[in-house]
């Protein structure tokens, strides 16, 4: 890790900030809020901007970008921007559209990432949720392999500096690895990933294939029923995680983000309140003991908050395996 910059190299040899700030927010939030809250995260030092397709605020995100470029806070070279490809759009022909209308959205020339947000296709059209009358969700059938190959021409078109995936398993991050006449590797697998989670098994898989383990919930979640199992316990209440910020005289969310990127793993943050966003840049300012990150080591208990519970009998659903 380059500390200085604070960013780790990508195995195409592009640079990756350690710390994101993501942009998804809950369907009731306004779109208005997306472009306040990202101008705000650029000024306070964020240079890692993610977000997605299926978040529908690409175009309020992208304002805030340019809105920055603009008035002269960043050039484009600074902010390393993330979209995701949706799973309505898992079929190879869909792929460069589906980037395209992203670009489009932003008003950008290219993204720094584009990576598979889930590997489980669903039928392609315009809904994003397609369901059938009884409410679950149509499935489609994708060789991932062939989706990949889609956004290998998408890099070599310049349209993504990087490509990657998210949400993937080892089983299915080896599939495309092991594909016959591979050109480019992910970069990158963004995964759930907290201390309840800490996904060590993965993280060395990754690790040992130069792939970086992206962490999305590094707080646990925010708690939106739609995702998420709300009768998990809340991480940032956690006895270990409060006593070691006390020590540090930091706040529990702080250690909890520290604690990934001191593994290796870039960590992502969201939050639509000005002062967390200006808090979690502060995670540059301290350091966790080895002691500090065995304790913390050990309360992983491979709790997923995030689930996707409708992808379950996708025979891509990636949460079967045990990583």
């Amino acid at each position: 890790m380059d500390s200085k910059s604070q960013k780790v190299k990508l195995n195409d040899g592009h640079f990756i900030p350690v710390l994101g700030f993501g942009t998804y927010a809950p369907p009731e939030a306004a779109k208005r809020e997306a472009l306040e809250i990202t101008k705000f995260a650029i000024e306070v030092g964020f240079r890692h901007v993610d977000c997605a397709h299926v978040y529908q605020n690409e175009e309020q995100v992208g304002q805030a970008i340019r809105s920055k470029i603009a008035d002269g806070t960043v050039k484009r070279e600074d902010i390393f921007y993330t979209s995701k490809l949706w799973l309505t759009s898992l079929r190879p022909e869909l792929v460069r559209p589906a980037l395209e209308k992203s670009l489009k959205n932003l008003q950008l020339d290219y993204v720094d990432l584009y990576i598979i947000h889930i590997p489980v296709a669903l039928k392609p059209g315009e809904e994003l949720f397609p369901k059938d009358e009884n409410g679950k969700l149509i499935f489609d059938s994708v060789d991932l392999c062939l989706t990949w190959e889609a956004l290998e021409k998408c890099k070599d078109a310049g349209l993504t500096k990087s490509i990657g995936v998210s949400n993937f398993n080892h089983k299915q991050l080896e599939k495309i690895l092991n594909k016959p006449g591979l050109k480019y590797k992910p970069v990158c697998n963004q995964v759930e990933c907290h201390p309840y989670l800490n996904q060590s098994k993965l993280l060395d898989f990754c690790k040992s294939h130069d792939i970086v383990l992206v962490a999305f919930g590094a707080l646990g979640s925010q708690r939106v029923k739609e995702w998420v199992n709300l009768n998990h316990p809340i991480l940032l209440e956690d006895p270990v995680l409060s006593a070691i910020a006390q020590k540090h005289k930091q706040t529990p969310a702080l250690v909890a983000l520290r604690y990934q990127i001191q593994r290796g793993v870039v960590v992502l943050t969201k939050s639509f309140n000005k002062k967390r966003v200006k808090e979690n840049i502060q995670v540059f300012d301290f350091e966790l003991s080895p002691e500090d990150m065995k304790a913390i080591d050990g309360l992983n208990r491979n709790r997923r908050y995030y689930e996707f519970l409708p992808g379950v009998g996708h025979p891509e659903y990636p949460f079967s395996e045990e990583y």
